[in-house]
C-alpha cells in the first residue's frame, strides 16, 4: 500500500447490497472541499461550500448532486457528518455521507467523490491512518478486524480486549520495565570505575523475572483467545455407516447431512458453523474411511483424511454394533481426539471395543439416534478446550499468532538474559539480549517494524475500515 498523507481517500464503509442506510467515508485534509463539490444544502442544486460551513462534529441534511452535468442531476438525499482533525477516527478531517442503501446510489456517490479529487481507499486504510496518526497502537488496530469478524459473544469480548488497549498497555508496561533495567545496565557498562555491576545485575534479575512471568501469563491466553477468534475445527470421521451423519445432525440441530442405511452415503465434506458454549465451532462430516474401488468414494475418503489432518479435534465414530476401526484409528496423528462408540441403543456389549482402544484417548459411548450420551460428549469437549473457564472481560487476551510469536520470542531472550547473569557472563551480553527482547515486544505495538509488515497486516482488512 502506497501511503501519501496528502491524499484524501474515500470508500463505502457498509456491506455491499441493498439496505436502509449506507455510509460513504471520506478522510484527508481536502475532505471538506471535495464533499462541497457533490453535496448541496438545497434540493434545487445550488452549489455552495455546504460541508465546509458546517460546525465541527455536526450532522446536517443535504443532497448529493452530479454537478458535472449541464443541469445538476439529483442523485440522493442524505445526512452528512463533519468531523475536524485531529479528534476523528483517522486523526484527519472526515466526512461521512449517510445515503440510502441502494447499490446504484452508493456506487454513484463514491464515483462522484473520486471524480472530485478523492482516491479510492485501500483495504484497512482508514485504520492504518489512525495508527500512523498515533491514535492507536498496532495491536489495537489489528483488533478492529477481530471486532468486525467476531462470530460469538466471547469472540467479541476477546477482540474488545485488544481494541480497548489492554494488550497494548500490558506490553507497554513490560517494555517500560525492561527499558529501565537496560538503562541501569548501560550506565554500569559506561562507568565501570564505580563497580556496581553486582547490584545492577541483581536488580536486573528481579525485574526480568517479573517481566518474564507477565509475558508467560499473556502468552498463555492465546489458546483461549485463538479459539474465541477462530473457533474450533471439529471433524467427524470413522467407518461407513457408523453414524457420523446422525451425529453431525445432532451438533447442527437440523438434518444437515443425509442419513441412510446404505454405507458410503456421504462422499464429500459437509461443513456447518455452530456455537458451542459461546464459542464458534466448525463441524465437518466426512466420507466413511475404508478401502474402496469406487472412484468417487475414494476421492471422498482422501478428502476425509485431509480434513482430519487439519482438525483441532477428531471425533472418531465406531459402530458399537459392528465395529470396524481399521488402522486409521491408531495411525491418525491429530492433537486431540475422542473415540465415540455409537449405536449403544442396539449394541449388546461394547466393553470389548473399549478395551481395544488406546487408554490415553477419551472414549464416550452414545446413541446418536436417541441422543443418549451427547451431554457427556459435549461436557468432555468443554473440558478439553477449557471452554467457559476464561474471563475475557477482565484481562488482556492475545488472539493474534503474530503477537504470540513475538511474545514467545521475547520470553526466550529474557531466559537467555537470566542464564547469562547466573553463569557470570558480562552484563553487555545481558544487555544485548535484553534489547532484542524489548524490540520484539515493540513490534507488537508497531514500533521498529517494516513497512512491508504493516502493509501486510492492513491488507487483510475490509475496504472502508
Amino acid at each position: 500500500m502506497l501511503y501519501n498523507d496528502n491524499d484524501t481517500v474515500a470508500a463505502i464503509s457498509t456491506p455491499a447490497g441493498s439496505g436502509g442506510i449506507s455510509i460513504i467515508r471520506l478522510s484527508g485534509q481536502d475532505a471538506f472541499n471535495i464533499a462541497d463539490k457533490i453535496i448541496s444544502g438545497s434540493k434545487s442544486g445550488v452549489l455552495s461550500a455546504f460541508v465546509s460551513s458546517m460546525g465541527d462534529h455536526t450532522i446536517a441534511h443535504g443532497y448529493v448532486f452530479d454537478f458535472g452535468k449541464e443541469t445538476p442531476e439529483l442523485i440522493d438525499e442524505c445526512l452528512v457528518s463533519k468531523m475536524e482533525a485531529p479528534k476523528t477516527y483517522t486523526t484527519e478531517n472526515i466526512v461521512e455521507i449517510n445515503s440510502h442503501g441502494g447499490l446504484s446510489v452508493v456506487n454513484k456517490t463514491l464515483e462522484l467523490l473520486l471524480s472530485a479529487g478523492a482516491r479510492a481507499a485501500e483495504p484497512g486504510e482508514f485504520t492504518k491512518r489512525a495508527f500512523l496518526g498515533g491514535r492507536i497502537d498496532l495491536s489495537s488496530a489489528e483488533a478492529v478486524m477481530d471486532v468486525i469478524n467476531a462470530k460469538t459473544e466471547n469472540g467479541r469480548r476477546a477482540a474488545i480486549s485488544g481494541l480497548s488497549g489492554r494488550v497494548g498497555k500490558e506490553i507497554l508496561g513490560i517494555c517500560a520495565a525492561l527499558t529501565e533495567v537496560l538503562s541501569g545496565i548501560e550506565v554500569s557498562i559506561e562507568y565501570p570505575e564505580y563497580d556496581f555491576d553486582e547490584e545492577v545485575g541483581e536488580k536486573a534479575l528481579v525485574a526480568i523475572d517479573g517481566s518474564l512471568a507477565r509475558l508467560r501469563a499473556l502468552s498463555d491466553t492465546y489458546s483461549q483467545g485463538r479459539i474465541a477468534r477462530e473457533g474450533i475445527k471439529i471433524v467427524i470421521a470413522g467407518s461407513p455407516n457408523a453414524g457420523k451423519s446422525t451425529l453431525m445432525n445432532l451438533f447442527c440441530g437440523s438434518d444437515r447431512s443425509i442419513v441412510t442405511d446404505v454405507p458410503g452415503t456421504t462422499r464429500d465434506l459437509i461443513e456447518e458453523q455452530i456455537q458451542l458454549f459461546g464459542f464458534p465451532v466448525t463441524v465437518t462430516d466426512t466420507a466413511g474411511i475404508r478401502n474402496t474401488s469406487d472412484v468417487v468414494e475414494k476421492i471422498g475418503v482422501d478428502r476425509a483424511r485431509d480434513a482430519v489432518s487439519g482438525a483441532d479435534l477428531l471425533l472418531y465414530v465406531i459402530d458399537g454394533s459392528d465395529p470396524v476401526t481399521e488402522d486409521f484409528v491408531s495411525n491418525s496423528a491429530e492433537s486431540k481426539k475422542i473415540y465415540i462408540i455409537n449405536k449403544t441403543d442396539v449394541a449388546e456389549d461394547v466393553s470389548a471395543i473399549i478395551k481395544g482402544l488406546p487408554s490415553d484417548v477419551p472414549c464416550v459411548c452414545i446413541s446418536a439416534l436417541t441422543g443418549d450420551g451427547i451431554d457427556r460428549l459435549f461436557g468432555l469437549i468443554k473440558e478439553m478446550f477449557l471452554l467457559g473457564s476464561f474471563d475475557f472481560t477482565s484481562q488482556a487476551v492475545i488472539t493474534s499468532s503474530r503477537h504470540k510469536q513475538l511474545i514467545d520470542q521475547a520470553c526466550e531472550l529474557l531466559k537467555k538474559c537470566v542464564e547469562s547473569k547466573n553463569n557470570g557472563l558480562p552484563l553487555d551480553l545481558v544487555a544485548e539480549d535484553l534489547k532484542l527482547a524489548t524490540d520484539s515486544l515493540c513490534e507488537i505495538l508497531g514500533r521498529n517494524i517494516s513497512d512491508e509488515v504493516i502493509d501486510n497486516i492492513f491488507s487483510r482488512f475490509c475496504v472502508g475500515k
